[in-house]
């Protein structure tokens, strides 16, 4: 099979460890992930991102083959049991594919939004060991044990340690995908790093004959390529996953989903109501089929519906939604950013605290037309599963060698916003800003 990528060129699963992806191409649970949005309602800041779950896991397989021939050529140290035989390939590939499998409607919303919900990686597991999903039946085909070692991959647990990293850690296959992917639909370029020479770069570190060999970026020659990586990654973060509009309506779309949730408690009957969606509210974990039939449109179409709720503030919040009328935020932040200058002194509890009260006076509930939006990720937390090694000279860390990576070393990116309805903003200026 060969595809045309946006990312990657050419795209091809022509080898017999490659043909697990064909295989699991056509399962529903997979299909299903063209209709999951990568960057869930990022669109509605950044107008080209549309690209979809789907289109992620051909590219983080395709990433990973990559990587796998990469290993194969500096592998000639390694003892036979420790390197990447077929059946390993196999496996790391059937799980850079399926890494994303479980992921619920609008990116993480869904699953952030509603108390008790389960997280997309437990839902992942659910469809790789289930046997009555189409995706456990390709896979136990191959190998009965298969599903479980999938699993325990896509959770970052293997024999090869390094393996493990492969899929889930600081340089994983998901994270160098989905960086270029998300930039170039953005069309912010500080997501563009240098994957081949990345790849490149790759060696295994002095432990190569040890019990848990490492790898390594080879110092001379891919130092800079790792600080690109970790630092395309720093900037998305500041400035496409963190940006105000997409948390905003992130926030509005968590507001909608609580709402129902206590419309559904209460006895109230939505015009719409999907089954996974009146399971969750209930306190209870869906079916898997009820869960799988959960996607983008039939949430949006939910929403829509929901517009003519006989709940006037969830009636309010869907037309809102729809009609792009997004919440403004203030950032609490010592200086200038997003045109506004937050008072240094107002804490975030305070801030809420201050926003709710404006809230009331003008008629509006404030427990839902303000609040507190608190973002936070550290791109490179320091850990060993990636290091530096020079032709003479001891294994370090990346840190250790490179100034910008020791800055960004275990650093928490943080963004808190004061969320509130438009009509509230000339009072929220005057109140929050100098």
């Amino acid at each position: 099979m060969i595809l045309r990528d946006p990312i990657h060129g050419l795209v091809a699963f022509e080898s017999e460890e490659d043909a697990i992806v064909t295989r699991l191409l056509g399962t529903r649970e997979v299909q299903r992930l063209r209709r999951i949005r990568q960057l869930g309602l990022t669109s509605l800041a950044y107008p080209g991102a549309e690209h979809t779950r789907f289109s992620h896991a051909i590219g983080a397989a395709h990433v990973m083959r990559l990587f796998l021939a990469r290993l194969r050529q500096i592998d000639g140290d390694l003892p036979f049991w420790q390197r990447v035989t077929s059946e390993r390939a196999r496996d790391a590939i059937a799980a850079a594919f399926l890494h994303d499998v479980g992921h619920g409607p609008l990116s993480h919303l869904f699953e952030e939004a509603l108390p008790g919900a389960s997280h997309h990686e437990q839902w992942s597991e659910r469809i790789l060991l289930d046997p009555s999903s189409e995706v456990h039946k390709i896979l136990v085909a191959d190998d009965s044990y298969l599903p479980q070692r999938v699993a325990d991959l896509v959770h970052g647990k293997h024999s090869l340690p390094y393996l493990a990293n492969a899929v889930s850690g600081t340089f994983d296959v998901d994270r160098c995908d989905y960086l270029l992917r998300d930039a170039h639909a953005t069309g912010v370029r500080y997501g563009d790093y240098d994957l081949p020479w990345l790849l490149r770069s790759l060696r295994f570190g002095e432990d190569a004959s040890g019990p848990s060999p490492t790898l390594a970026i080879d110092g001379a020659k891919g130092l800079a390529a790792i600080e690109a990586f970790l630092l395309a990654r720093f900037f998305m973060f500041q400035q496409v996953y963190f940006h105000k509009s997409t948390r905003s309506a992130e926030w509005m779309i968590g507001a909608i989903l609580r709402r129902a949730v206590a419309q559904v408690r209460d006895g109230s009957r939505l015009p719409t109501l999907p089954k996974a969606f009146a399971t969750v509210a209930a306190g209870d974990t869906p079916a898997l089929d009820d869960y799988l039939e959960l996607d983008d449109g039939v949430l949006l179409g939910a929403i829509h519906d929901w517009e003519n709720a006989s709940d006037p503030v969830l009636a309010d919040l869907c037309k809102r939604l729809r009609g792009r009328a997004l919440f403004k935020s203030i950032e609490l932040y010592q200086g200038r950013r997003d045109g506004y200058e937050a008072d240094e002194a107002i804490d975030p509890e305070t801030a809420l605290s201050t926003a709710k009260e404006i809230a009331k006076a003008a008629g509006l509930d404030p427990e839902v037309y303000v609040g507190l939006d608190v973002a936070s990720d550290t791109p490179y937390p320091d850990d060993d599963s990636l290091t530096v090694v020079f032709s003479r000279g001891r294994t370090r860390r990346p840190a250790e060698v490179s100034f910008l990576l020791d800055r960004l070393r275990n650093e928490t990116i943080t963004r808190v916003r004061v969320i509130f309805a438009p009509e509230l903003r000339d009072a929220m200026r005057e109140a929050l800003i100098r």
